[in-house]
């Protein structure tokens, strides 16, 4: 029985969201709902330009036999502004002070919404790359790791200080902190990662960047490469290990003039969209 075209776009539209960036046969769809590909090519169209015009992503069509339509998520600029403004008045908050010059994030990335636009921003910057994995060091990092991969349709993996023995055999490196200096150990399970993959490092906060250079270096150990490196929050720091990072906000905390907290928007604007923050 043939689907209305009303009822194929709610049900393409709805299939396309739920897995983004995986390209999907006119095949699938033409026996999905019964209907013609050339009744199928022109949905598409519909939800192409929807999706653009809304700013919710981009509808990529490839042609040939082994062709088909795959969605890929993005935040608009005007809407990535908007959202930064909403999070910086959420952080800007003298009570999320915590010793040593970080904030207190753990509300605001466990809030669905948050994370869900927080994961889109991301992967915005990443449109055109191929990406394996996303990974993050445990634990605070994960809501945010796992909200990028969604967007990504990939695997995240969970870097630890202390593996355990369900881990299975692991690759540990050593790495300098580069805050205090000391010498620490972060492991990832062997089968968490493929030999060469391409790697997205995605951290809730950063201040000198040691904790994120360490998990270069954990991929460099498979033959991995780093494709990028983004954050929620960057900290002020005297050393910066890292020459190249994204930050959604900017924190600085015990100020001179006495104030306990600024917040800031962070170099999104200039990494993602090429602009100026």
């Amino acid at each position: 029985m043939k689907t209305r075209r009303s009822d194929r776009l709610v049900d393409m539209a709805r299939y396309m969201l739920e897995r983004p960036r995986k390209l999907i046969s006119l095949s699938y769809f033409a026996k999905r709902y019964d209907s013609a590909k050339s009744s199928i090519s022109e949905d598409l169209s519909i939800l192409k330009r929807t999706f653009q015009e809304r700013g919710t992503g981009l509808l990529e069509t490839v042609p040939g036999a082994a062709g088909g339509a795959r969605f890929v998520p993005f935040m608009a600029e005007d809407e990535a502004k908007n959202f930064i403004e909403e999070i910086r008045q959420d952080v800007n908050d003298e009570t999320r002070v915590l010793p040593g010059g970080y904030v207190y994030l753990s509300d605001l990335l466990g809030r669905p919404d948050i994370l869900r636009q927080a994961g889109r921003l991301i992967a915005t910057q990443y449109l055109r790359d191929n990406i394996d994995a996303v990974m993050t060091a445990a634990t605070k990092g994960v809501p945010l790791a796992q909200a990028v991969a969604e967007q990504l349709n990939v695997p995240f993996v969970i870097v630890r200080d202390d593996a355990k023995v369900t881990e299975g055999p692991t690759v540990s490196v050593n790495y300098l902190t580069g805050s205090s200096k000391r010498v620490e150990k972060m492991e990832l399970s062997r089968r968490s990662l493929r030999t060469g993959s391409r790697v997205l490092i995605v951290d809730d906060f950063m201040k000198a960047g040691g904790t994120i250079q360490g998990m270069q270096t954990l991929v460099s150990e498979f033959d991995g490469t780093v494709v990028g490196t983004a954050v929620f929050a960057e900290g002020r720091s005297a050393t910066r290990l890292l020459d190249r990072f994204t930050s959604l906000l900017h924190v600085d905390t015990n100020l001179k003039n006495g104030d306990p907290i600024l917040v800031t928007a962070g170099n999104y604007a200039k990494e993602i969209y090429k602009r100026e923050a």
